[in-house]
C-alpha cells in the first residue's frame, strides 16, 4: 500500500491520477498547503523541498521502502514499477521523457505563475496588480499551449499514439486553462486531447480525490504559507 502525501492541486493530481490509472492501492495523507503542513519536520524527511506530492512505497527497489518527492520523479518511478504508461520502445521512452520535462520546466512553472499573478497577487495585502507580470505569464502559457496544439496535430497523445505519464503530467495544469486566461478556439487539437484525457476514469478519479478541499487561498495565513515562506 503506497502512502500518498497530497493536496488537490495540479501537481498533486499527477500522483493521484497515476496511482488510479495504474491500479495501485494507496493511502492518502493530506498535506494542507494553506495551513503550512508542507513545513512539518516529519514531512520534510520525505520531501525536503517542502512541496507535495510525495509518496512512500514500502515495496521499493529490492523490496525495501523508498520515498520519492517531485511529481515528475514520482511519475517515472511508478511507470517503471508497473511497466505501464512509459511506451514500449526506447524511442517511446525518450519521447515520454522529453514531454514530461517540457511540462516540468515549462507548463507547470509558467501556468503556476500565471495563476499567481492573475488570480492571487491582486488579492495580497498590499495588492500586487502587476500588468507586466500578468501579460508575461499569460503570453508564455499561450505560447506553450500553441506548441502542444501543434504536437497534437500529428499525434493522438503528447508522446505519440499512446497515453503516457507525459499526458498525466500536463493535463492538470492544462485543464485549468480558463484561470490562465487562455482561449481554445485556435487550438483544436489541444481541445480534442483535453476532452479525451478528461474522459478517462482514472483521470476523473484522481482529479476527484478530496476535490471538496480546493480553496482560493484568499486568507492572509494561506497566502503567507504559500507565497512568502
Amino acid at each position: 500500500m503506497i502512502d500518498l502525501y497530497f493536496w488537490p492541486t495540479p501537481n498533486g493530481w499527477k500522483a493521484s491520477i497515476a496511482l488510479e490509472e495504474m491500479g495501485l492501492p494507496y493511502t492518502t495523507h493530506l498535506i494542507n498547503i494553506g495551513k503550512g503542513d508542507q513545513f512539518d519536520p516529519e514531512f520534510l524527511k520525505i520531501a525536503p523541498n517542502n512541496r507535495m506530492p510525495a509518496i512512500v512505497d514500502p515495496d521499493g527497489p529490492d523490496g525495501e521502502p523508498i520515498s520519492v518527492f517531485e511529481s515528475g520523479a514520482i511519475l517515472m518511478y511508478l511507470a517503471r514499477k508497473t511497466g505501464r504508461f512509459y511506451g514500449e520502445t526506447e524511442r517511446d521512452r525518450i519521447a515520454v521523457e522529453e514531454w514530461l520535462m517540457w511540462q516540468m520546466g515549462g507548463v507547470g512553472p509558467m501556468a503556476g505563475q500565471a495563476h499567481h499573478f492573475l488570480k492571487y497577487a491582486p488579492q495580497l495585502d498590499p495588492p500586487q496588480d502587476l500588468p507586466y507580470a500578468k501579460d508575461r505569464y499569460r503570453t508564455e502559457v499561450g505560447r506553450l499551449y500553441g506548441v502542444l496544439d501543434r504536437r497534437l496535430a500529428e499525434n493522438e497523445y503528447v508522446a505519440g499514439d499512446f497515453y503516457s505519464i507525459a499526458d498525466m503530467s500536463i493535463w492538470g495544469w492544462a485543464s485549468l486553462w480558463e484561470g490562465q486566461q487562455q482561449v481554445l478556439e485556435d487550438k483544436p487539437h489541444f481541445t480534442r486531447w483535453l476532452e479525451t484525457v478528461s474522459a478517462r476514469p482514472g483521470v476523473q478519479a484522481g482529479r476527484a480525490l478530496h476535490a471538496e478541499l480546493r480553496g482560493d487561498h484568499r486568507d492572509k495565513q494561506s497566502q503567507s504559507n504559500l507565497f512568502k515562506r
